[in-house]
Formats: structure tokens, sequence, C-alpha cells
């Protein structure tokens, strides 16, 4: 079983890069560079998180347009995000140097991305679900922290769930899935007289994926920590 669940994330991932290469093509002739579209992708990042920090201090509770539009627009990044790599294998452009800036400019576009996020939800009293996307933040640096450390410790440790692609999709879709079943729905909650909170409503929608994420990337980390144990 173990062995079968990379091959279909590998299958899925293939597929989606075959759907890229008419859009490869096309950057290709512009001439730009692998760190160019690298830049750009952080660059869109920093707007998605502005679109939710704009929507913080000027939109109202309730209003699924800045969620819906940041999810899009995250999506738009991990586009660039998924282009970079192939653009320096099919240009034959790939660096040391290279593959450490888009490591880093990584890690700076999902801090970026948390932290919009956070200022979102706890801009709106959802203090809760502010704090799992803090957590989110710290399992998703750590995922990739002990990849590299173990890496450079000569240790190969890509073993688990939640990787940066599976990260920016999960948050992407469930973003766009809460604007869009918000619209059809219109406005509901879920609640118990004798419970002080909310049990669901439509942000849960998009909330709940990051209280799975938050789990499952600090869980990633600690199965990757083990594997090294394990091997070193």
């Amino acid at each position: 079983m173990k062995k079968s669940e990379p091959g279909m994330w590998e299958k899925i991932k293939k597929g989606a890069y075959n759907l890229l290469n008419p859009i490869l093509k096309l950057v290709i002739k512009t001439g730009i560079t692998p760190n160019g579209i690298t830049l750009i992708g952080f660059i869109i990042t920093i707007f998605s998180a502005v679109i939710l920090i704009v929507g913080a201090e000027t939109g109202i509770r309730g209003d699924t347009r800045y969620i819906t539009w940041f999810g899009i627009v995250l999506l738009t990044a991990g586009l660039f995000d998924m282009l970079d790599g192939q653009l320096a294998r099919k240009t034959g452009k790939m660096t040391k140097f290279g593959a450490l800036f888009d490591s880093v400019i990584d890690r700076y576009s999902e801090m970026i991305m948390f932290f919009g996020i956070a200022y979102y939800l706890v801009s709106y009293h959802y203090f809760l679900s502010g704090v799992l996307a803090f957590i989110a933040m710290i399992g998703s640096i750590m995922v990739s922290y002990v990849r590299a450390r173990a890496e450079g410790l000569g240790v190969e440790c890509k073993i688990g769930i939640m990787q940066r692609p599976e990260r920016v999709l999960t948050i992407g879709i469930s973003a766009i899935l809460y604007g869009l079943i918000s619209h059809f729905t219109g406005t509901f909650k879920v609640e118990i007289d004798i419970f002080p909170y909310t049990l669901f409503e439509n942000i849960s929608i998009f909330t709940i994926p990051i209280f799975i994420m938050a789990v499952l990337t600090n869980y990633t980390a600690f199965q990757r920590l083990n594997h090294c144990r394990k091997i070193m």
C-alpha cells in the first residue's frame, strides 16, 4: 500500500505537468529565467495575502469575496511554482543557486500566505482558526526543514504527505469552495444551545482543511524525523 501511494501522486503530478507544457513553451519563448518565474510567483503570493489583509480591514464578516479571490490568486501563484523547475530542466538552466533560491522563496511564500490567513481570521474573531493557521505554518516549515537538513547530512527524506504542492492546493481549493458553496446556499450555521461556539458555518469550509493541515504537516515532520532516526 505504501508503495502504491507515491505512484499515484507521481501520476497526478505528471498529468499536471503535461497540461502545463503549452504554457511552458510560451514561457520559454519569452526568454525569462527560472529565477524570474520564481519571483513572479512570489509577488503573486504576496498579492494573495494583501487581498486578505484588505478584506480584514475594509470588508465585513461573512463576505466571501476576499477569501475566494485569495484562493484564485494563490492557485495562480502555485502555477508559477510548478513552472520554474520545469523551465530550468527544459532550458538546461538548473543551478545549485537556483535550487537554493527557489527553496528560500518557497519558505517566504508560505509564511506570507499563512500570515494573511491568520490576520484575516483573527480580525473577524475566528481566533482558534487563526491559531490553527499559525500551527499549520509551523508544520509546513518543519516539513521542508527536516528534509533539507536530512539531505544535507546525506539522507534522502521525501516521505510523508502534505508537501508544498498539496498544501497550496488544499488551501486554494478550500478557499474557492467556500465562496462557491456560500454563493449557492447562503449563510448557514449549525449551533447547539449547550455548546458556547458555532459548530459549523460557511467559513468552516475554509478553516477545517486548515485544521487538518495543522495536524498532518506536523505529523509529517515527525514522520520524517523518525525515518531519519531509523536510517542514521
